[in-house]
Parts: C-alpha cells; structure tokens; sequence
C-alpha cells in the first residue's frame, strides 16, 4: 500500500506526497494530461516533439540538465497516447532546486528557431533509427489506423506523418504549449523523506503563481464497434515472417480490464503459458510468441505477436493462434494456472512499490485516472477475478469481426 496525502493549489495544480523516510533521494514526477490523442490530425507528434522541446530551456534557466546534474539529481520523460510524464531523483538537500527547474518551464519556455530546429532535427532522426531504419519498426505505424477509423489512436506518438514535425511552425507549437502545459492540467507527485508543510511552502512558493488556463476540454469521438474483420500484408526486409493479431478491447477502467490484463498473461506469460508450450514448443510454429495490451486510456488493443518458423505459411500460424483463443473458452484456466498469472502480477505491484520514483510514478497515474487511491486496490482487483470472468471476457474479445491482422512478410 501506498500512503500518500494530497492538496491542491488555486491554479489547480494537483500535489500527492508520500513519504519515505528510508531514502536520502527524493522524486519528483510530473504528468501533464495531454498526448498524443489531444493533437490536431493535421499537427501530430507534438506532444513527442515537447517532450525534447521541455529540456531546450525555459525562461531563465538556460540549461535545465546543467543545473540539475550540478547537484546531483538526473531525470527523463516519456510520451505516449494518453499523457506526457517527466520525472527526476534529486538528493534531499537540494530538493528546493528542482521546485525551480519545473516551475520554470511550467511558466514559460525559451522558444526560440534555433531550439525548435535542433529538436526538430532530433525527433526526425529518431523517426528514421526507429521506425524506418529498423527491422520491423514500422508495424504500429501500419497498424493503427487499421484499428482507429475515427479515435485519434489512430496515429502513433511519433505523429500520423513525419511531415508535421518537419514542417511546425512556431506559432503552432506555442499555442499547443500554452494550451496544455499549465498548472491546471498537471498533477506533481513527490515521494521521498519530505513532510507536508514543506511541499507546500514550496508549491506555493515556486508553483502557485503561475497563472491557470482555460480548462481543456477533452471531446474525442468514441470508436464504433468493428463489425468485420480487416487485414493486410506488407513485404519487408527483415529476418522473419511475423504475424500481428489485434482485437479491440475495453478501456482502462472498465470493469472487465483486469480479467483481460490476467487473460494475456495465461496466453503468453512464461515458459508454461499456453501460446508458449502449444505453438512453440510442441506445434513448433513460432519461433517467439507474446501476448500483451497496450494499457491505453480509451479502448484499446489486445496484442499477440509472433515470429513464424521458416517452414510455416501464414495460413497456418494464424489458424493456430485463433484455435488457442478458442481453447481458452472450451478449456477454462484452472485455479492453479490463474493463481500463477495472479501472483506475478502481485510481484510486479508490489516490488514497483519499492522504489520511491515508481511510486510517485504509479501515484501520479492513477490521480490522472481519477483517484491516486485506486493504486492501492490493484492487487485485490486481480486477484477477485474468476475463471468465469476469464471465459466472459475472451468471448468477448476473440471475434472474428473484432480482428486485426497484419501479415508482415520477409523480403
């Protein structure tokens, strides 16, 4: 369990604080709520593109990772779909100077044509090592907008088409900073050896005069059911055939998550799960095998990968995959094959609330979700479920109308 207590400022800046006194770091983590389904369709890839832009410097620090290297803490970010996370450990005594740090850039960033251009140049590199220049790097470029019709799922974080980034302009990217990167749209989580009353006299000090925003609005339209089943093959030049099946599937907060988030793990978590023994193993079908969800807010998307064996066609391995997702409806998983999936996902939990920057990690998501309280009853949220629910849930998902396949086809 995670204890925590939280206040909020009148810009509307959402703070928790834990404390944990075993520790002489502290970390500070910062959710902004906007990614990359909060992009124009014809401006995607901005909130990737600020996520470098946040480290360009702001209006009076110059070097963001200059400062904090110089006493002792370091930092990152990350982007996906849904939100934009930065985080950073500090040394306790110099906790004051990472108030500074984010406020700043909270306040105003230094826009400036030469840093637009150098990040710019960086994300379009990294566009090409990533998704052009490596072996099977462009699947989920190919893949979701086979998925989303209308859900701005459809494009990657990366953006629809490079060509957005290449050609922002600044006025753009401003008007998106000054639309989502405000107190109001912000929960900060600090977790390490702290005490309330200074969190607070050091939100108010750093955080609190700066201005709220218009409150953001968020309208997406809802994907329709997919009512037939799609598919598509691509050729390319990589070592193996592979084969991609996505189903649709519920959204983060629906009650049937944590029966589908168990239901990929029996799939293809480990040696002894039954993709694994079945199609690996014995069938010799596939080289690898997963299973896994792509954890998105919105609907979204129950993944299974493979790796097909030189001597198999398509044809075969993707019979073979759905007469397994069959199977999990005629065979419903025994009480000791569900308590295993249960019990590693139990592990995960609680050995993420070890260290201090997971916890004001896990903390800060789950407020996003709707209340940071939520953390604290994962576990007991996966272990309720049933092998009912397990078969209730695959029938739901294993459709054939509700299928996505993506034949990706060695040169």
């Amino acid at each position: 369990m995670i204890e925590f207590e939280r206040f909020e400022l009148e810009n509307g800046l959402k703070v928790l604080v834990h404390k944990d006194a075993t520790t002489p770091i502290v970390a500070m983590n910062i959710i902004y709520n906007v990614g990359a389904r909060d992009e124009n369709p014809e401006l995607t890839g901005f909130a990737h593109l600020f996520e470098h832009l946040m480290f360009g410097g702001s209006k009076n620090i110059p070097s963001y990772d200059a400062v904090l290297e110089k006493v002792g803490g370091d930092n990152n970010a990350f982007t996906n779909n849904d939100f934009t996370n930065y985080y950073l450990s500090i040394p306790k005594e110099n906790l004051e100077t990472a108030f500074w740090l984010e406020s700043d850039r909270m306040l105003e960033l230094a826009f400036s044509p030469k840093s637009l251009e150098i990040q710019r140049n960086v994300v379009i590199e990294e566009y090409k090592q990533r998704y052009l220049n490596q072996p099977y790097g462009d699947v989920w470029l190919l893949l979701r907008p086979m998925v989303y019709k209308t859900h701005p799922y459809r494009w990657s974080t990366i953006g629809k088409d490079i060509s957005h980034i290449e050609n922002a302009k600044m006025n753009d990217v401003k008007a998106f900073y000054k639309k989502f990167y405000n107190p109001n749209n912000a929960i900060l989580t600090i977790a390490g050896d702290v005490n309330m009353a200074e969190i607070k006299q050091l939100c108010n000090k750093w955080f609190a005069p700066i201005n709220a925003a218009e409150v953001n609005q968020r309208n997406l339209q809802k994907e329709a059911p997919q009512l037939k089943k799609s598919i598509n093959e691509v050729e390319r030049d990589v070592p193996v055939n592979a084969i991609y099946k996505i189903y649709r599937m519920c959204a983060r907060m629906d009650t049937d998550y944590h029966a589908t988030d168990l239901l990929s793990d029996i799939l293809a978590n480990g040696k002894s799960s039954r993709l694994t023994v079945e199609l690996h193993k014995k069938q010799k079908i596939f080289s690898s095998i997963s299973a896994f969800l792509s954890g998105d807010i919105d609907d979204g998307m129950f993944v299974i990968a493979g790796n097909l064996n030189d001597n198999i066609n398509f044809e075969i391995a993707d019979a073979a995959i759905v007469e397994q997702l069959n199977n999990i409806i005629d065979i419903p998983p025994k009480d000791a094959e569900l308590q295993k999936v249960k019990n590693l996902i139990e592990a995960s939990i609680v050995y993420s609330e070890i260290n201090c920057l997971d916890k004001a990690m896990t903390l800060g998501y789950f407020e996003l979700l709707g209340d940071a309280n939520l953390a604290n009853n994962e576990v007991h949220k996966y272990q309720s479920v049933s092998s009912d629910d397990i078969v209730n849930v695959a029938k739901k998902l294993f459709q054939e109308n509700n299928s996505t396949t993506l034949l990706y086809k060695k040169l």
